[in-house]
């Protein structure tokens, strides 16, 4: 009987025993071959971290290799509530100052709270940003700081742990985030704000913010100047903390490339002083200039005013940070008289020597009256250039006729972008002939029923400055690595020859007349250089017609004459003090240009005392009308 009883528990402890064996053996399938991925996927959590190295950001340069636009590397300064425990109101006292933030602000911050996670559990908040885009100078004076902070006890009397609790205080409640931020400089203040843009920040696929342009070059050129990310996987402590020497993976980033442009800082400063001065003198709503060289189509100075300073683009109204030289429309006016004349010149509709009655300043047409801006009489193909002849325009265009005019217009780039690397470029407004009432083929001639840019015009005008060559302008000239080897290298572009050399030429003797005393322009004659240039006024539109008294006046214009080195176009937006082109904008041209000059050590070309024994000067076809303005 007792031996069946022990056989009894005997075999039920056995049974016991497989059973246990029997378990744990499935919940070592059950966690080693079931349930396999998903803990190690959540061992992998506890453990693991992912740091995102963020790429600098690369630098803006002008022509001689001045930094316009660079990246400076900024520490996140975050907190650890638990850490603080109950010493927020010492910690925010200290701290405030140093992270420019109110102590009340810093103090709300430094508290623990409860918040949810990313699995929806509710836990206590171990990481709060204080302060993005510290300074490193700063951070060094927070780290001291925490290190000497005082809590106004004696803590060699206190237990152990609570010792522990106030190193840790100092060592590890205040830390900065592992990615650091990037601050956008730019040395220059407002210099080239409109062609340099500015840059904003927004987080990545990885959460981590970063910097992204948002208008010029930045936003053009924002994936080159941006790099490539990196990362490094590595082993983390319970506070988070990485554990080097359990690291992982550990790629570099790859910065982004320095952008190197056509502006040349002087030349850029030389016109914003000029054109500030004007605007002074004149309170136009805004002013606006652009230097090239016409050969290359190099834009060597872009500028428009009001201006804003692209380090706190958000001081400044949207109106400010508009790039009117691209995004802006505006009849032009008379300088549009270039494409009617140089057009009918080159299909030969119209001869240098021919003349046109300007009928004393009054010619109907197709139920309409044009004007001239003085009673004007027979003027030669060269003097209507010379003296900005509405009615003379007229007629050539009618000559030269509407397809041919509309063809022209084209061909120098107007109705359609430059393709300039900017953002925001308008096509300006130049409709189709079968759009034309029956009185555009005399208006458009004089500037009126078309619409363009600023970049447009002096395009165009840099053509007849370049035998006749429209060039695409050009902002950029190459990318470069951190080591200033070249990646990309931009070359002059050619877009079309628009007309031949032998008219370019004849336009070229017609344009220097222009800043003679007996042309529109005088006040933007130079002293040892011969210029070349067309002025225009054009009455505003507004709400569908043309409003009184308000004007656009522009001059456009090219030195030396004969071999142009440099076209200048100077526009002003509702001008205060006179409203003609030639004499509120040809003496900012003429300022601009002598100051250009002189910087780039330009040749002077003009003849200031010919020999008397030289004959009189002529130029082909005609003579000079003795009429002035």
């Amino acid at each position: 009987m007792t031996k069946r009883l022990q056989l009894k528990r005997v075999l039920t402890l056995l049974g016991l025993l497989c059973l246990a064996f029997a378990s744990l053996g499935y919940r070592l399938v059950d966690l080693q071959v079931l349930r396999h991925d998903e803990l190690a996927a959540k061992a992998q959590q506890n453990t693991q971290r992912e740091f995102w190295r963020a790429p600098r950001r690369g630098d803006i340069l002008d022509a001689r290799g001045n930094l316009l636009a660079t990246s400076i590397f900024m520490k996140t300064v975050c907190a650890d509530p638990v850490l603080i425990g109950t010493q927020q109101a010492v910690v925010a006292r200290s701290l405030a100052p140093l992270l420019q933030m109110s102590e009340a602000d810093l103090y709300q911050r430094l508290l623990p709270r409860l918040v949810k996670n990313q699995k929806g559990e509710t836990v206590t908040n171990r990481y709060v940003v204080l302060q993005h885009k510290v300074a490193d100078e700063t951070w060094q004076k927070i780290q001291l700081t925490m290190s000497r902070m005082s809590f106004g006890v004696d803590e060699s009397k206190l237990p152990k742990n609570r010792r522990a609790f106030f190193r840790d205080l100092r060592t590890s409640a205040i830390f900065t985030d592992p990615v650091d931020d990037q601050l956008r400089v730019y040395p220059n203040g407002s210099l080239a704000a409109h062609a340099l843009g500015f840059v904003g920040t927004e987080n990545g696929s990885n959460r981590v913010s970063r910097t992204v342009g948002r208008d010029g070059v930045e936003l053009v050129l924002n994936s080159a100047l941006s790099g490539v990310a990196g990362w490094r996987v590595t082993q983390t402590d319970r506070q988070k903390r990485e554990l080097v020497a359990l690291r992982d993976e550990d790629v570099q980033a790859r910065d982004g490339l320095n952008v190197v442009l056509t502006i040349d800082a002087a030349i850029q400063h030389i016109v914003e002083t000029s054109l500030a001065d004007a605007l002074q003198k004149h309170t136009p709503i805004s002013i606006t200039a652009v230097v090239t060289r016409p050969r290359t189509g190099e834009i060597l100075a872009m500028v428009t005013l009001p201006n804003f300073d692209p380090n706190n683009p958000g001081a400044s109204s949207a109106d400010a940070r508009r790039n009117r030289v691209i995004s802006d429309v505006m009849e032009p006016g008379s300088t549009f008289k270039i494409v009617v004349v140089s057009g009918a010149l080159n299909e030969g509709a119209v001869h240098w020597a021919d003349t046109f009655d300007c009928e004393q300043g009054h010619f109907a047409f197709a139920g309409r009256v044009l004007h001239d801006h003085e009673p004007f009489g027979i003027l030669t193909t060269e003097s209507i250039i010379t003296k900005s002849s509405n009615i003379g325009a007229a007629k050539i265009g009618i000559r030269l006729g509407e397809g041919r005019l509309y063809d022209y217009a084209r061909d120098f780039g107007f109705g359609q972008r430059t393709g300039i690397s900017l953002p925001g470029e308008a096509r300006g407004i130049l409709y189709p002939v079968k759009d034309w009432s029956k009185v555009s083929i005399a208006q458009i001639p004089m500037g009126q029923g078309v619409a363009v840019t600023r970049l447009q015009m002096i395009m165009a005008m840099s053509a007849l400055a370049n035998n006749g060559w429209l060039m695409r302008p050009m902002l950029v000239n190459r990318l470069e690595d951190r080591n200033g080897n070249v990646v990309q290298q931009y070359a002059p572009q050619r877009v079309r020859q628009v007309v031949g050399e032998s008219t370019d030429k004849l336009m070229v003797e017609a344009l220097k007349t222009v800043v003679t005393p007996d042309g529109t322009a005088p006040g933007a004659a130079m002293k040892d250089y011969t210029g070349a240039g067309k002025t225009g006024t054009a009455q505003k539109v507004e709400n569908g017609a043309y409003a009184e008294h308000k004007f656009y006046a522009s001059f456009v214009g090219f030195f030396p004459a004969d071999n142009p080195e440099l076209c200048i176009l100077v526009v002003m937006d509702e001008p205060k003090e006179g409203y003609y082109g030639g004499q509120v904008c040809g003496p900012v041209f003429k300022e601009i240009a002598e100051r250009c000059a002189s910087y780039l050590n330009i040749p002077a070309d003009k003849n200031l005392q010919p020999p008397a024994s030289s004959p009189p000067l002529v130029a082909a076809g005609g003579l000079h009308s003795t009429q002035t303005q």
